[in-house]
C-alpha cells in the first residue's frame, strides 16, 4: 500500500480553535484589538515578561514597526546576521537605513558576537540578533556591545517563542522584540505576529503606530476625550478572528511543546551515529541555552550531497527543505546593503543545511519513517 507523504510542515490544530472563532464571530468583534488579542496579549506578557505584547499582522510588520519606533532614518546602519530571513533586513531598507550583514557562528548558526565591534561605524544606530531555531544568540555579549556603543538592540525572535538564555525568556533582552505566528511556528494563526516592548518608554508611541497613527488606544482607556491623528503609523493590527485562533494555540502551549521536543529528542538521539558515520552535523545547543524545538537540521558534508540527500528523502516520500540564502550575496543586499567580507560561514552554512519534517501532529510513525530514510542515504565523501 502506498503511505502518503510527510509534509515538511502541518499545521497543528490544539482543538479549541474554532470553537473560539466562533466565539469571536457571534460576539460581533472580529477586527482587531478586540476581547481575544487582549487576551493573547496577556498570554504573550506572562509567557515573555514583557512590558507590552502588542499583535501585529506579521513578524515581518512587527519589525517595520520597531524600525519606525526606533526612528531610523536615511543614512542610519544596522548589524545583522546575514543567514536571516529577508525581512529582518527590509524593515531596515524600507527606513532608507543600510543592513549591514556580519558572518554567523559555525555553531549555533546565529550571529557571530565576536565580529560585531568590528561592523560598528559613526552611522550604526542599532544590532538586531535572530535567535537561529529558538536557539539564543550570545545576549550577554550582544547587550553588552550595545550599552558600550550607545546602540539599540532588537530580537528577531521569530523562531524562538518558548526559548530561555540563561533562564531568561528570548525577547525580553532587547528594547524590542518580534514573534511571528506564521502556520510554520510552533503556535500560529495562518498569519501573524506580535511586538514585544520591554522599554516602557517606548510602549505608548508603540500603540499609536498600530493605530495608523492615532491616539486611538488612549481614547478607549479613557484617556483622551477624543482621538486624533498624532503621528506617522499604519494598520498593523491582527483581527480578533486570528487572535481567537492565537488565544487556543498559546493555551495549549505546554502540550504543543512537549510534542515538538519529543520529536527533537528522538531525532537527536537516532541520527547521531549515522552523522557521525557520514560526516553530518546536527543542531548544537549550548548549555545556558533552552530552545523550543522549532525546527530540526542536518548540514550535510557538501551541496552536491545536500541535493542529493533532499532527492533522496522526496523519492521516500518526505518532504525536507533547505534554508536561507545569504542576504549579503543576494541581488538587493549587494544594493541596499554591505558586509565586512564575504561571510564564508553563512555561505558554507546555507549550501549545506536541510531541515527535516518537525511540527506537533508528526505521528510516531511518520517520525519513524524520516528516520529510517534518512539513515538509508550514504554519503559520498
Amino acid at each position: 500500500m502506498n503511505q502518503s507523504a510527510i509534509p515538511f510542515n502541518r499545521p497543528h490544530l490544539a482543538g479549541a480553535e474554532l470553537d473560539l472563532i466562533e466565539q469571536a464571530v457571534l460576539g460581533l468583534h472580529t477586527s482587531g484589538d478586540g476581547p481575544f488579542t487582549r487576551q493573547a496579549s496577556r498570554l504573550l506578557e506572562s509567557a515573555t515578561g514583557t512590558a507590552r505584547a502588542l499583535l501585529t499582522t506579521s513578524c515581518t510588520h512587527a519589525l517595520e514597526m520597531s524600525a519606525v519606533l526606533l526612528d531610523l532614518r536615511e543614512g542610519d546602519e544596522v548589524i545583522l546576521p546575514s543567514f536571516t530571513f529577508v525581512s529582518t533586513a527590509n524593515a531596515i531598507v524600507m527606513r532608507g537605513a543600510t543592513p549591514v550583514f556580519v558572518d554567523i557562528r559555525p555553531d549555533t548558526l546565529n550571529l557571530d558576537e565576536q565580529l560585531v565591534e568590528a561592523a560598528i561605524t559613526p552611522r550604526t544606530r542599532g544590532l538586531i540578533a535572530v535567535h537561529y531555531a529558538g536557539v539564543a544568540c550570545e545576549m550577554d555579549t550582544l547587550q553588552a556591545i550595545a550599552e558600550r556603543n550607545g546602540l539599540w538592540l532588537v530580537e528577531d525572535n521569530a523562531h524562538g517563542l518558548n526559548g530561555r538564555y540563561r533562564g531568561r525568556p528570548l525577547g525580553s533582552f532587547g528594547e524590542l522584540a518580534t514573534l511571528s505566528f506564521h502556520e510554520t511556528k510552533n503556535v500560529h494563526c495562518g498569519e501573524g505576529g506580535a511586538l514585544l516592548v520591554n522599554d516602557s518608554a517606548l510602549v505608548e508611541r508603540a500603540e499609536v503606530l498600530r493605530e495608523k497613527g492615532t491616539n486611538r488606544s488612549q481614547f478607549f482607556r479613557g484617556q483622551v476625550d477624543k482621538y486624533t491623528w498624532v503621528d506617522v503609523g499604519s494598520s498593523w493590527l491582527l483581527a480578533d478572528l486570528l487572535a481567537a485562533y492565537l488565544v487556543g494555540q498559546l493555551e495549549a502551549l505546554d502540550d504543543i511543546q512537549a510534542r515538538r521536543h519529543g520529536i527533537w529528542d528522538r531525532y537527536a538521539h537516532e541520527l547521531r551515529p549515522w552523522a557521525a558515520d557520514n560526516g553530518v552535523s546536527l543542531p548544537f545547543v549550548p548549555e545556558e541555552c533552552d530552545h523550543p524545538a522549532h525546527l530540526f537540521y542536518v548540514l550535510m558534508p557538501t551541496l552536491e550531497i545536500r541535493q542529493a540527500f533532499i532527492e533522496h528523502l522526496a523519492a521516500r516520500g518526505v518532504q525536507a527543505v533547505f534554508h536561507y540564502v545569504p542576504l549579503h550575496s543576494s541581488p538587493g543586499g549587494r544594493r541596499f546593503g554591505r558586509s565586512l567580507d564575504d561571510c564564508p560561514i553563512t555561505g558554507d552554512v546555507s549550501d549545506r543545511l536541510v531541515r527535516l519534517p518537525l511540527y506537533a501532529g508528526l505521528t510516531e510513525q511518520e517520525c519513524d519513517r524520516v528516520v529510517e530514510a534518512a539513515t538509508e542515504f550514504e554519503c559520498r565523501l
